[in-house]
C-alpha cells in the first residue's frame, strides 16, 4: 500500500476511521455508530460510546484494509463544528497517533469536507452545496478563497427534525430512512397522492429555512388522526421543496450551473429526484456521492486533509482544539 492520509471523523453519533491514498482514491471507512435506547444523542454519552470503541474500531480498520503504521502518512480530524465532547475524542485519537508515529497532524472543518468529498466522488467541479445532515442544513458556494453560506436553517438542521418527528412516532434513531419509506408507501399506495397530503407550513424566509414550525405542525397531524405515512409523505415534500427552492435561488444569484448533495439526508431518494428536476429545468446538473460518502465518515476527513496537505497546511498541536462552533466560512480554502 501506497502512503496514505488517515481521516478520522468524531462530530456527532459517528465513530469513523477512513483513509484516501496520496493521489486522491477514496477507499471505505470503518465506522460505529452511537443509537441512544431512548430520547436524542446525549454529547456525553455519544462520547463515552467512542472512547470504548475507538481502539477495537481502529484494529479493525487497520486489519481490514492491510495497513500498518508505516503507511500512515498524516492522520487528519474533524476540528469542529460538532458536539464538544465527541470532537475532543476524535482530536485525542489523532493527536496520540501523530505523535507515537510522528507524523503529520491536520485539523478540518467537517462541514468543507462533506463538499470536499462530493467533489472527489462526483467529478463536479464549482457546485453549489446542499448540505443537509443532521446538524446542519446549509447552502453553500465558494467565492474566492472561503465557502459561503448563502443560505441556512434558522433553528435546527432539517435530519434533526426528521428524527424528532420519528421519534414521536415510536420510529427509533436514525428516522430518516423510515420516513422515507413510509412516504414511499403513501405514494405507491395513493392515486394522486402527489395531489393529497396534509397542509404544513412552508420554511422558506428569504434564503433562509425553518424547520421547528413543520415540525410542530406535523405532530399535531398525527395526533389528529391523519395516517402517519401521508403526514410523511407531505413532510418530506413541504422540508424538500423548501430546501431545493433555497438551491435554486444560490444557482441563479451565483451563476453556477452544478448542485451537489451533502449529509446524511442526502441519501433520500426523493430529495435527489426534486434535485434533479429543479437542475434539469434549469439546464444544469445534481450530483451526490455514494451513501457511505454522504453521511459523516473518515474518508471525507481524509480527502480534505490530503487537499490542506498538498497545499501546504498542517495543524500545530498548539493550534488543535476543537472549535464545536466553526462555521463552514471560517475555513480559508488554500487548494483548487
Amino acid at each position: 500500500m501506497s502512503a496514505v492520509i488517515l481521516g478520522i471523523e468524531s462530530t456527532a453519533h459517528t465513530l469513523s476511521f477512513g483513509f484516501v491514498d496520496v493521489e486522491g482514491v477514496a477507499y471505505p471507512s470503518e465506522s460505529a455508530v452511537f443509537k441512544p435506547e431512548e430520547g436524542g444523542i446525549h454529547p456525553r454519552e455519544a462520547a463515552d460510546h467512542h472512547s470504548k470503541v475507538a481502539g477495537e474500531l481502529l484494529k479493525r480498520f487497520m486489519e481490514t484494509h492491510e495497513l500498518s503504521r508505516r503507511d500512515i502518512d498524516a492522520v487528519a480530524f474533524s476540528q469542529g463544528p460538532g458536539l464538544g465532547p465527541c470532537l475532543r475524542v476524535g482530536a485525542s485519537i489523532a493527536r496520540s497517533l501523530s505523535h507515537s508515529w510522528n507524523i503529520p497532524l491536520v485539523g478540518v472543518n467537517h462541514c468543507v469536507a462533506h463538499i470536499e468529498i462530493g467533489r472527489s466522488q462526483t467529478g463536479c467541479d464549482d457546485p453549489v452545496l446542499l448540505y443537509v445532515s443532521g446538524g446542519n442544513t446549509q447552502v453553500i458556494a465558494r467565492a474566492n478563497e472561503r465557502y459561503r453560506v448563502l443560505g441556512e436553517t434558522l433553528d435546527i438542521g432539517i435530519g434533526n427534525m426528521l428524527d424528532k418527528f420519528a421519534r414521536a412516532q415510536g420510529i427509533p434513531f436514525p428516522g430518516g430512512p423510515e420516513i422515507e419509506r413510509l412516504a414511499a408507501a403513501w405514494t405507491a399506495d395513493t392515486p394522486g397522492a402527489e395531489l393529497s397530503g396534509v397542509s404544513l407550513p412552508y420554511g422558506v424566509q428569504g434564503m433562509d429555512l425553518t424547520f421547528s414550525g413543520i415540525l410542530t405542525a406535523a405532530q399535531q397531524k398525527t395526533l389528529d388522526g391523519n395516517p402517519l405515512r401521508e403526514v410523511c409523505w407531505s413532510l418530506q415534500e413541504h422540508s424538500f421543496a423548501a430546501c431545493v427552492e433555497v438551491a435554486e435561488r444560490a444557482m441563479a444569484h451565483t451563476g453556477k450551473e452544478e448542485l451537489l448533495l451533502g449529509g446524511g439526508v442526502a441519501c433520500n431518494e426523493r430529495l435527489r429526484e426534486m434535485s434533479q428536476i429543479m437542475c434539469g429545468e434549469r439546464g444544469g446538473e445534481s450530483f451526490w456521492p455514494a451513501r457511505p460518502f454522504c453521511v459523516d465518515n473518515g474518508t471525507m476527513i481524509a480527502e480534505l486533509g490530503r487537499r490542506m496537505i498538498d497545499s501546504g497546511t498542517i495543524t500545530s498541536l498548539t493550534n488543535s482544539a476543537v472549535s464545536p462552533g466553526l462555521r463552514t466560512d471560517h475555513t480559508i480554502v488554500t487548494w483548487d
